[in-house]
């Protein structure tokens, strides 16, 4: 987390500000603090997104969304004002780093890990999808790990299914190259089944530290993506069988979101999570973190809502992702750096 800087707000809303948790093409991510000292993340859009109305509508829909779904495994939307000259969006703050930094700094996962993850993220899915939204940027910076289980966050691009407005008018990638299921390179119609592909090549990623699908280019990993095998490493046995069959190619050959979670954890995410779920030295770095954030005091400042200023020395994309990052809901984690 970087400090404030000259030109930040020091209040979102109701929400006082502790700091800035990343920033990015599509915004800025601060964590907050509600009046009753709930820790949030407060995911604010850059102003010229602001000026687009298309944007402004798809965003209020993804609110929408966000709201209705309420999954164990994913942060909840708290409050949001997509009307503000500036919209934003606050979500319930999870003390936990982002996958991709915990196998980047510890290395890949346990496999009783890689299990609970897989369980929790796929019932995640199963409510998400039944919501009628794919969440369409399943990747390793976009789930966090936290001692009360997984989370699934940044539903920034999700899509309602059946929906045919398209998202690049805005600007917005609508994935990320090496994650991406293959209907959803090709631009043909896509379900659900496109995230189970994607949770299945993090559910790789996490168990060998590699992603299945590698290339120095976004070109090579689309085409790899498309017409190669992916790259399992030393995956074996049950938990090979299970990332294999998210990685089907034909999105009918894939098992469905709660098929996958059973098949991990015939007894529910849950039950995993309460024996303890991950390694030592990750359960020691997220609670000397969770400590930490007991510590943080917002600089006083009247609540208030209004335009949120963007000047040169606050805004900086090198902050996007990494360590603890901003949690869930629409559009977490602005800006968070493709795997």
């Amino acid at each position: 987390m970087q400090p404030l800087e000259a030109g930040e707000p020091l209040t979102i809303g109701a929400y006082r500000l502790l700091g800035r948790l990343g920033a990015g093409g599509m915004g800025r991510v601060y964590l907050g603090r509600s009046a009753g000292g709930r820790t949030v993340a407060v995911k604010v859009v850059h102003p010229h997104f602001a000026l687009d109305e298309q944007f402004r509508a798809r965003f209020r829909r993804e609110v929408d969304s966000a709201r209705r779904i309420g999954a164990q495994w994913t942060a909840p939307v708290l409050d949001a004002d997509p009307d503000a000259p500036i919209p934003w969006v606050a979500t319930g703050y999870v003390a936990g780093p982002a996958l991709s930094a915990a196998v980047a700094e510890h290395g890949p996962l346990p496999e009783n890990a890689v299990r609970t993850l897989g369980a929790g993220l796929g019932e995640a899915l199963a409510a998400v999808h039944a919501q009628g939204v794919i969440h369409r940027d399943v990747k390793p910076s976009n789930v966090l790990l936290a001692l009360d289980g997984p989370r699934l966050i940044d539903f920034g691009i999700a899509h309602a299914m059946g929906a045919t407005a398209s998202l690049t008018s805005t600007g917005v990638s609508v994935g990320s190259p090496g994650y991406m299921a293959p209907e959803q390179i090709r631009g043909v119609d896509m379900s659900g089944a496109a995230d189970v592909f994607s949770l299945g090549a993090v559910l790789a990623y996490a168990a060998t530290g590699a992603a299945p699908f590698l290339g120095d280019s976004s070109a090579v990993l689309l085409y790899k993506v498309v017409h190669e095998e992916p790259e399992l490493g030393e995956l074996a046995g049950d938990l090979l069988e299970v990332v294999a069959g998210c990685l089907e190619k034909e999105p009918a050959d894939r098992p469905t979101p709660m098929e996958l979670a059973r098949r991990l954890a015939p007894g529910g995410a849950a039950a995993l999570v309460a024996a303890g779920w991950l390694p030592g030295p990750l359960v020691r770095e997220v609670s000397r973190t969770a400590v930490a954030l007991l510590d943080l005091e917002p600089q006083d400042a009247p609540v208030q809502s209004g335009p949120v200023p963007f000047s040169g020395a606050a805004w900086d994309a090198s902050d996007a992702g990494g360590g603890y990052g901003p949690s869930g809901g629409v559009g977490g984690g602005f800006g968070s750096p493709p795997e």
